[in-house]
Parts: C-alpha cells; structure tokens; sequence
C-alpha cells in the first residue's frame, strides 16, 4: 500500500506564505496525479491543486491558482503545495491525495496538517 504524511502547516498571518510538503512511501508507489485537498468543519472536502505526476500539468481550485503553487519531486515521491497570500478562509485541514490510476479515484489519503490564517 501507499503511505503519505503531510508536513508545513501551521499558524500565520494573514498575507504570509506557507510551504505544505506530502511524503510518499511504499514498495511500489506508482502515481498517476496527485492532489491537495483541504477540509473545514462543517464542510466537504474541497480540492485545491492536482498535478500529473508524469508530465507536471496542473488544475486549481480558483480561488487558489495564482496564490498557490503544486509542484512535484518524482524521484523522491515528494508532493508540495507553495501558498502566498495567505487569507483567513485558506484556514482548514490540508490533506494529499494519489490517484494511482487513470480510471480511479484518490486511492491513499495522508493524515492532514492544520493551516490556520489569522487576520
């Protein structure tokens, strides 16, 4: 099975920048995408940002693309989520996802790291 841990969340200001990192692990981890999600109580999870993990195309969440980056490092199964302009709604529990394959859904979900954004 595949493992992610989460890792960089914390508490901010408003207008500051966070760097989220997901570790990947596992004998045969083999990503098609993966995504961070993020969750607030009360609410369903949202996604954020997904990336291909081959070719680095990318999607967000509008209220995210220009503000956050996704990026990859595929020789060590690393998943980072790069956030500027922090705002006090980004506040949530951010999770990273795989999808492992083309026909699936996110298979393995890490643990969640808390982002909270104060004014």
């Amino acid at each position: 099975q595949v493992q992610l841990s989460e890792s960089g969340g914390g508490s901010v200001q408003a207008g500051d920048s966070l760097r989220l990192s997901c570790a990947g692990s596992g004998p045969t981890f083999s990503a098609y995408s993966m995504a961070w999600f993020r969750q607030v109580p009360g609410r369903e999870r949202e996604l954020v940002a997904a990336i291909d993990w081959d070719r680095g195309t990318t999607v967000y969440a509008s209220y995210a693309e220009g503000r956050f980056t996704i990026s990859r490092d595929s020789a060590k199964n690393l998943l980072y989520l790069q956030m500027t302009g922090l705002k006090p709604r980004d506040t949530a529990v951010y999770y990273c996802a795989i999808q492992t394959g083309l026909k699936t859904d996110y298979d393995y979900w890490g643990q969640g790291t808390q982002v909270t954004v104060s004014s």
